[in-house]
C-alpha cells in the first residue's frame, strides 16, 4: 500500500462518513443503522483476524481496554447517529474536527501532558467561541437541531475521553485486535439499544440509499478507514496527519451542499470559520514542522 493512496483514502472516507451516517439513519432508523454497521464491521474484523492469524490478547488488561473502548464507542456513535437526524451532515465533521483539541484537554488533565502552549490555548478559545456561535443558530428544517448539535458534541467528547483512557492503559496490541475487541463489546450494546428503541421491529421501508450507506460504513467507515489511518500515522509526521483534520470538515461541508442540498446560515459559517481558525492555531507547530521539512531539500 502506498502512503499517498492511504492518505487520500482516509480523507475520502472521513469526508463521506457524516453524509453516509445521515442517509443511513434517515432511511433505516438511527438505532438499526448503527447496529447494522457495527455488526458488519465486527464480522469483517473477525474474518481478518483469522485470515491473517493476528494474536488477540485476552488478558485482564486487554479485557479492560476492550470494555472502555467499546463502551465509549457505543455512547459516542449512538449520540452521533441520533444527532445526525437533526443537523446538516457537514456540521458533524466540523464538530468531530474538534476532537484533537478535546483530546489534548483530557490528556493534560489526566495524563499530565504539557501540550498547551499559548498558541494552542488561543486556538482552543477560538474553537470554543465558534462552537458557541453554532449553538446559537436557528438551523433550518428541524426544531431539534440544537439538541442534535449537543448530542454530536457529547459523542465527540466521549470519543476523545475513550482515546485518552486507552492511551493511559498503554496496552501493546495490533490495531485490528483492539478494533475487534472494541466492536465485540459495543455490538451487543447496539443490539440492545435497537431492541429497546424499536421493539424488535426491523425498518419497514429501508431505502436502497440507506442500505448502501450502512454497508459502506460497515466496511469502509469502520474497518478500512481505521486501518488506513493507523497506516498513515506510522509513516507520516504529525504535520501531515494534522492536515487531515483541517481538510475533512471543508470537504464534508461541500459534499453535504452538493449531494444533500444542505443549507447553512451565514452566522453558522462564521462559527465554522472560527473553529477552523482554532484548529489551525492548535496544529500550527506541527504544520510549521511540515513546511520546514519541505523547504530543506531545496537548500
Amino acid at each position: 500500500m502506498s502512503v499517498p493512496a492511504a492518505y487520500a483514502g482516509v480523507i475520502l472516507i472521513w469526508s463521506t462518513t457524516p453524509l453516509a451516517i445521515q442517509w443511513s439513519a434517515q432511511g433505516a432508523g438511527f438505532s438499526f443503522a448503527v447496529m447494522a454497521r457495527m455488526l458488519i464491521g465486527l464480522a469483517i474484523c473477525l474474518l481478518l483476524l483469522r485470515a491473517r492469524r493476528i494474536p488477540f490478547p485476552f488478558t485482564p488488561a486487554a479485557r479492560q481496554l476492550y470494555a472502555i473502548s467499546g463502551l465509549s464507542l457505543f455512547v459516542s456513535m449512538l449520540l452521533t447517529y441520533w444527532g445526525a437526524l437533526h443537523i446538516p451532515s457537514g456540521l458533524i465533521s466540523v464538530i468531530f474536527g474538534l476532537s484533537p483539541l478535546v483530546t489534548g484537554v483530557f490528556a493534560a488533565l489526566w495524563l499530565s501532558e504539557r501540550t498547551f502552549t499559548p498558541m494552542r490555548l488561543a486556538g482552543l478559545g477560538l474553537a470554543l467561541a465558534g462552537l458557541w456561535l453554532i449553538f446559537g443558530q436557528p438551523w433550518p428544517g428541524d426544531s431539534q437541531a440544537t439538541a442534535g448539535i449537543a448530542a454530536v458534541v457529547a459523542g465527540m467528547v466521549m470519543q476523545a475521553l475513550g482515546l485518552v483512557w486507552i492511551k493511559r492503559l498503554n496496552l501493546r496490541a495490533s490495531s485490528l485486535a483492539i478494533t475487534t475487541g472494541s466492536l465485540g463489546v459495543a455490538a451487543p450494546c447496539f443490539v440492545l439499544a435497537w431492541l429497546l428503541s424499536d421493539s424488535v421491529q426491523p425498518p419497514s421501508a429501508t431505502t436502497l440509499r440507506a442500505g448502501a450507506a450502512i454497508v459502506y460504513l460497515g466496511i469502509l467507515g469502520s474497518v478500512v478507514g481505521f486501518t488506513l489511518y493507523y497506516f498513515v500515522i506510522k509513516h507520516l509526521n504529525a504535520g501531515r496527519v494534522a492536515l487531515i483534520t483541517l481538510i475533512t470538515p471543508v470537504s464534508a461541508l461541500l459534499l453535504g451542499q452538493a449531494l444533500n442540498h444542505e443549507w447553512i446560515p451565514g452566522s453558522g459559517w462564521a462559527g465554522i470559520a472560527l473553529i477552523g481558525a482554532g484548529l489551525l492555531l492548535y496544529e500550527w507547530q506541527a504544520l510549521r514542522q511540515l513546511r520546514g521539512r519541505r523547504a530543506r531539500p531545496q537548500d
